[in-house]
């Protein structure tokens, strides 16, 4: 199990991205969150299995209407007592 910490830019606000990863998280069984930033950046926590995680990002990255022009990553410490995965406003 893993946690990683993205911040997305690109076309990532107004386009779905956020319910778009927020119901993929949930298929894929991760936990974690997804909010927009002011800056026009969307924001996420996505904690479970490793390659669960790249297939959401991989997934992400095919959807027409959405476009990631750079991520920024960074591994973080697992939350044990985290069950969901939730939309932050």
């Amino acid at each position: 199990m893993v946690r990683k910490h993205y911040v997305f830019h690109g076309r990532v606000q107004g386009v779905g991205f956020r319910i778009t990863a927020y119901q993929k998280a949930i298929q894929f069984h991760l936990t974690g969150w997804i909010r927009n930033l002011s800056d026009g950046t969307v924001e996420a926590c996505f904690q479970g299995n490793k390659e669960a995680i790249e297939d959401l990002i991989r997934y992400m990255q095919t959807i027409r209407y959405i476009k990631i022009e750079k991520m920024e990553i960074e591994e973080i410490s697992v939350l044990n007592d985290e069950k969901s995965f939730e939309m932050k406003y």
